[in-house]
C-alpha cells in the first residue's frame, strides 16, 4: 500500500509539473518569505507537544471531516495551544492538495508541515513554493541515497524535514542522515495495523539529540499521556481533532502529557 500511495503522490506531481516546471516551483520556492523555525517550536519542554493535523480521509479510515475551510481548522488548532500544523495535501486517498496547505499558512503563525509521499525533488521544491515549514520523509518509501537527497534539499530550503521511522532499521537509517526530527509511526502502512507501544520499543534507539515524535493510535488523552510517558516530546494527532470540537479536545490532550 506504501509503494502505491507513493507512486500515485510521484505520478500527481508528474502531472503537476507539466502545467508548473520544476524551473518554475524553484523560483517560486526560493522567492519564498522564510521558512518558520520548528525545531524551536518543537523542541522538548516540561509537558508534550502537539502538531495537529487536517485530515479529510485516510485509507484505513474512510472519510473522516469535511472541513470546507482548511485555514479555519487550523485557527482552531492554533487557539487550542498546538506547536504546529501538519497538512495532509495528498489527493486521491486522504482527499487533499496543496492548496490547503497555501491556505493554512495564510492564516496560522505556526510552522506547518507537507505531509504527503514525497519521493522527488520537485515535491520538496513545491512545498516550499506554497509556503511548508517542514516537509515528511517516510523512510519505508525510499532508498538511503534518495532518503538523503531530498533530507539535504528540504534543508538547503530552510525547511525542516520530519523523518518518519516504523521500526529499527529505520531509526538507524534515519540517524544516519542526521535526523533532528524522528517520528515514529504506530500505523503499519501495508497492513494499516495499530501498535501504540512501538514507539517506547523503539525509543532508547532513537538519536538523543532528536526531538522525538509519536504519530497515530491517539483517540484519547490516555492515549497521549501514554506516549508522553514513554519519552515522546510530540505527539502528532489527526483524526481525534477532526472529528470533536479541535480546541477544548487539544486543551485535554495538553493537559494529559503535562
Amino acid at each position: 500500500m506504501l509503494a502505491d500511495l507513493t507512486a500515485g503522490a510521484v505520478e500527481d506531481a508528474r502531472t503537476r509539473a507539466a502545467d508548473r516546471p520544476l524551473e518554475v516551483v524553484e523560483k517560486l520556492a526560493l522567492a519564498q518569505t522564510p521558512a518558520r523555525d520548528a525545531l524551536a517550536a518543537l523542541a522538548p519542554a516540561d509537558r508534550v507537544k502537539i502538531i495537529a493535523e487536517v485530515k479529510r480521509a485516510s485509507p484505513s479510515r474512510g472519510d473522516l471531516a469535511a472541513i470546507p475551510d482548511p485555514a479555519l481548522q487550523a485557527a482552531r488548532y492554533q487557539e487550542g495551544g498546538a506547536s504546529a500544523i501538519s497538512v495532509l495535501t495528498e489527493g486521491r486517498r486522504f482527499k487533499g492538495s496543496l492548496a490547503d496547505l497555501e491556505a493554512v499558512r495564510a492564516r496560522v503563525e505556526l510552522p506547518v508541515l507537507r505531509k504527503d509521499f514525497i519521493a522527488t525533488p520537485y515535491q520538496v521544491l513545491e512545498a516550499r513554493a506554497a509556503g511548508a515549514d517542514l516537509v515528511l520523509l517516510i523512510v519505508a518509501a525510499l532508498e538511503q541515497p534518495l532518503l538523503r537527497e531530498l533530507h539535504e534539499l528540504v534543508m538547503q530550503l530552510g525547511m525542516t524535514p520530519l523523518v518518519e521511522t516504523h521500526d529499527r532499521d529505520e531509526v538507524h537509517r534515519a540517524a544516519d542522515v542526521g535526523a533532528r526530527l524522528v517520528g515514529v509511526n504506530a500505523r503499519n502502512l501495508s497492513t494499516f495495523a495499530l501498535d501504540r507501544d512501538l514507539f517506547g520499543r523503539l525509543y532508547d534507539d532513537l538519536p538523543a539529540d532528536a526531538v522525538k515524535i509519536a504519530e497515530s493510535a491517539v483517540l484519547t488523552p490516555a492515549d497521549v499521556a501514554h506516549y508522553r510517558g514513554a519519552g515522546a516530546d510530540v505527539v502528532l494527532i489527526g483524526e481525534a481533532l477532526v472529528t470533536s470540537d479541535p480546541v477544548s479536545t487539544l486543551h485535554a490532550f495538553l493537559e494529559a502529557g503535562s
